[in-house]
């Protein structure tokens, strides 16, 4: 857990010297009051110091903000070297001392997922913030892929997806009966009508798993498929039909390519999150494990930067390592994945994505590089065949890839 590893006792006869000893940087900040039966005060903030003269300084009695000068007894603090740390560590916090109202405090709100309700006889495709899981924490009840930014991209993506399929998007529970009127999709040949009995059960079975497949593997099996069948087309001499396929897979491209990168089925998703830290010519990286956020390490370039060793080599460490397998076991205690997800979310979006593999038999892993407003590029790549450099400056740290 990211400890709050720095602490102070507050004393209103040195609260002068309390407040020059505080640092002027981002923070997370636990300020205990001398009742012990009271509930601490949990803060984050970009200027400790001027945060705390303004809560524990000499009240102004014009004034109605929060003033806990007679009644605070000390504080524990964290300093953050990112955005992201910063909730991160907020988080494990609140969800420490105020179990009950954690989501409130950091106004967690559940990522967009597209779920397909393989629990259902006749499955949908359709959005949801809500993640079933069992007793283990896997999702159960569908398969979920996410998460998307918003519900309108996930709506648009599910949109434009479910074009390709005839799989049905209606909310009704479907009985089969002859009678029935249909919808308008099916009047357009967009669904397969299983409301009035227009397919077999296994018929709408095999377009729901084209459609699982389609989204596990971010639709290049639909891709691949169309490819096949325009060739065979052409072999064939059916020139209509191959361009008719061909306008099949440009009409699918515009749709891949609305799409945001990152969605995928929440189980498969893999990620190293990397952020500046506090320490100077640090970084901080993060696993994202099947979906779980584990703890964090710290790369410190200064104490390796005269040892033979390799950004991959460090990474694989902590990745590959003894810990990394405990490390995964124990993350659902500390962060239940909606959570995970939402404080996932919470990251900047001014980072570049990159595929990256190690060696043969390895999992693949994607990294994830995050550049801050005035923050230098930290690490956007490990793992590679080719030499990784690791060049360390005066307040800034940067990796160069030999052959790149």
């Amino acid at each position: 857990m990211l400890e709050l590893n720095c602490g102070l006792p507050f004393d209103l006869a040195c609260a002068d010297d309390f407040f020059t000893t505080l640092p002027p940087r981002p923070a997370v900040c636990l300020i205990e009051l001398r009742d012990e039966t009271a509930e601490p005060l949990l803060i984050r903030t970009q200027d400790l110091r001027r945060r705390l003269q303004r809560l524990l300084g000499p009240p102004d009695p014009t004034s109605k903000r929060l003033n806990l000068r007679e009644v605070a007894r000390g504080i524990g603090y964290r300093l953050t070297g990112s955005r992201f740390e910063q909730i991160f560590t907020y988080y494990l916090h609140a969800k420490q001392h105020f179990p009950k109202r954690y989501p409130n405090m950091l106004r967690l709100r559940p990522p967009a997922v597209l779920k397909v309700s393989l629990r259902n006889a006749y499955p949908r495709c359709y959005v949801t913030r809500r993640i079933a899981v069992d007793d283990s924490g896997a999702p159960t009840a569908g398969a979920y892929y996410g998460p998307f930014a918003s519900r309108r991209s996930a709506e648009a993506f599910a949109g434009s997806a479910l074009d390709f399929f005839k799989v049905r998007r209606c909310q009704i529970k479907i009985r089969r009966d002859p009678s029935f009127p249909g919808c308008m999709y099916s009047e357009m040949k967009m669904c397969l009508a299983p409301c009035f009995a227009g397919c077999t059960k296994e018929d709408y079975d095999v377009e729901v798993q084209r459609l699982v497949q389609f989204l596990d593997t971010s639709g290049g099996s639909l891709r691949n498929s169309f490819e096949l069948e325009r060739e065979s087309a052409s072999e064939q001499l059916d020139f209509e039909r191959a361009a008719a396929l061909h306008k099949k897979i440009e009409k699918l491209d515009d749709a891949l390519r609305g799409s945001p990168e990152l969605p995928r089925r929440i189980q498969d998703l893999n990620a190293v999150i990397l952020q500046r830290s506090a320490e100077e010519q640090t970084i901080a990286v993060f696993a994202l494990r099947r979906g779980w956020l584990t703890e964090p390490t710290f790369v410190r370039f200064a104490e390796i930067a005269g040892q033979p060793r390799s950004a991959e080599h460090i990474f694989r460490e902590y990745l590959e390592g003894p810990a990394a397998k405990s490390q995964e076991n124990t993350a659902s205690a500390v962060t239940p994945r909606k959570d995970t997800l939402s404080v996932f979310e919470s990251m900047p979006c001014g980072g570049k994505l990159f595929r990256m593999e190690f060696a043969q038999g390895s999992e693949s892993v994607r990294i994830i590089g995050v550049q801050e407003q005035n923050d230098p590029v930290f690490l956007f790549g490990f793992g590679f065949p080719t030499a990784c450099k690791v060049n360390v400056a005066e307040g800034d740290v940067r990796v160069t890839v030999e052959g790149r």
